[in-house]
């Protein structure tokens, strides 16, 4: 690279000292020239901030007055940092040493490509993709996210089949590598989305917008996964399903609308299929998010950002019923379903 643009890496965490003591010191050691490392502190409860005071003197500090979520915690707290490129990490990931400088070159060799992510991978199973990104996400026909190397809660093994970089649907938000001028454009993550989902959502907006979203394999890191919330949490499940109905409301086209009672419907499928297998936890936490919705359709448009412009081109769209593919045809992995093999 010619130039060395500044990249801000930013964490936002909440309650999380034991991931910040195991995983930042790899963050430490990232090898990009031009970067910096600041922590957002979601008015935690346990002592993260006085060990980074203590431990990593140096680190600047962000503490957020209360506990804002992702979107809003991140809003808030990158309107203070000032760089070119903001990479939005989770605190339980485990950076590679020379995992930024990818990225870079593949933004800085492509004005259009607005955001990338890295491959993401188990840091238990280090061989196998993490549920959280994996190599780049996609979504179906009907709004259900997925990702090359994962499908619903099957992860595959990494054997270098999804080692090429390409246009991808969404980033993951566990890593997301971002010009910060175009977060901005957008005016930032969603915030009545809380957590979980806005990034899928802030992609989709800057691809309506003309940006393209981007796999960058050659950057790897390895992710715990559901550090904060565990992934049968029943307020993951809420946040997930309310968050994806208010998502595809905001960014499908009007021609589109017909496919959200179909949505609707195959949600109510999944939460009674949850109920016979004996999880009436899961069943009320989507039938709240289906009321939750109906709540926001009818009195809160207003609270949410929608697409400021809706010329651009969408890639990594599957115009298949994923839900078909994988439950009734069998099919488990990313590239039988989108027919790459």
């Amino acid at each position: 690279m010619k130039s060395f643009p500044k990249c801000a890496i930013v964490i936002l965490t909440w309650n999380g000292r034991k991931f910040l003591e195991q995983f930042l010191p790899s963050v430490l050691l990232t090898t990009y020239s031009n970067h910096e490392t600041i922590v957002v502190d979601n008015n935690s409860d346990d002592d993260s901030v006085d060990f980074l005071k203590t431990h990593y003197p140096n680190i600047r500090i962000i503490q957020n007055p209360e506990n804002w979520g992702f979107a809003k915690g991140y809003n808030e707290a990158l309107k203070q940092v000032s760089a070119d490129y903001y990479v939005l990490l989770n605190s339980d990931v485990d950076v590679t040493a020379n995992w930024l400088e990818p990225m870079v070159e593949l933004l800085e060799g492509d004005p259009s490509i607005a955001a990338c992510q890295p491959k993401v991978l188990s840091y238990h199973n280090k061989n196998s993709f993490e549920y959280a990104g994996a190599a780049g996400g996609w979504i179906d026909k009907y709004g259900y996210p997925f990702c090359k190397g994962r499908v619903f809660e099957i992860c595959e093994d990494d054997y270098g089949q999804y080692n090429q970089s390409e246009p991808i649907f969404w980033a993951t938000g566990a890593s997301l590598f971002i010009r910060s001028s175009v977060f901005h454009e957008q005016k930032g993550l969603d915030e009545y989305f809380f957590a979980h989902q806005e990034e899928i959502d802030l992609c989709w907006r800057i691809q309506l917008a003309g940006g393209k979203i981007y796999s960058c394999p050659s950057s790897v890191v390895y992710h715990v996964g559901a550090g904060t919330l565990k992934r049968n949490n029943s307020k993951k499940t809420f946040l997930n399903f309310r968050n994806n109905l208010i998502m595809l409301a905001k960014n499908w086209p009007s021609k589109k609308i017909w496919a959200i009672p179909v949505r609707v419907s195959l949600d109510a499928m999944a939460a009674w299929r949850g109920l016979l297998n004996g999880d009436a936890g899961y069943f009320l936490a989507i039938v709240k998010a289906q009321f939750a919705f109906l709540n926001w359709l009818l009195f809160h448009q207003k609270k949410s950002l929608f697409p400021n412009s809706r010329n651009g081109q969408l890639n990594g769209v599957l115009q298949k019923n994923l839900v078909w593919q994988f439950f009734i045809k069998k099919k488990k992995t990313f590239s039988k379903i989108v027919n790459k093999t």
